[in-house]
């Protein structure tokens, strides 16, 4: 379960995701270490596709079908890089019904405590 706690400054809600992000990094090294030839060239491809997007978004040049498809190069290196880490499907928590309020109402009452404590600071007089 993601727990939403406040920020350093205490001025916004942090999701903490590490936790979910950690497993994926385990299993890409450890694909890496079995086959580092071939995760390799999936990683380099993954690369360019990337570069290729960015330089897309920013062009001035760029069409948005050239967008579109720099997108889905890279959606389909991804996808290439995920087949490899089967814990993948931990960056994605999927929550049932309770638990998904449940997450709600922790930000909500997170955000809340953020808000009265900034409009008490507006309202404090020197």
């Amino acid at each position: 379960m993601i727990r939403p706690q406040l920020s350093a400054d205490g001025l916004a809600v942090r999701l903490p995701l590490a936790e979910h992000v950690d497993p994926l990094l385990d299993e890409l090294a450890l694909a890496y270490a079995q086959d580092p030839d071939a995760v390799g060239r999936l990683l380099a491809a993954h690369a360019a596709s990337v570069v290729a997007l960015d330089i897309a978004a920013c062009s001035n040049d760029a069409t948005d079908y050239g967008r579109a498809m720099r997108a889905a190069e890279a959606d389909a290196t991804r996808e290439a890089l995920f087949d490899e880490c089967p814990a993948a499907v931990a960056v994605d928590p999927l929550l049932d019904p309770d638990d998904a309020i449940s997450l709600a109402g922790r930000i909500t009452r997170t955000a809340a405590h953020i808000r009265h404590r900034t409009a008490q600071n507006r309202n404090a007089r020197p």
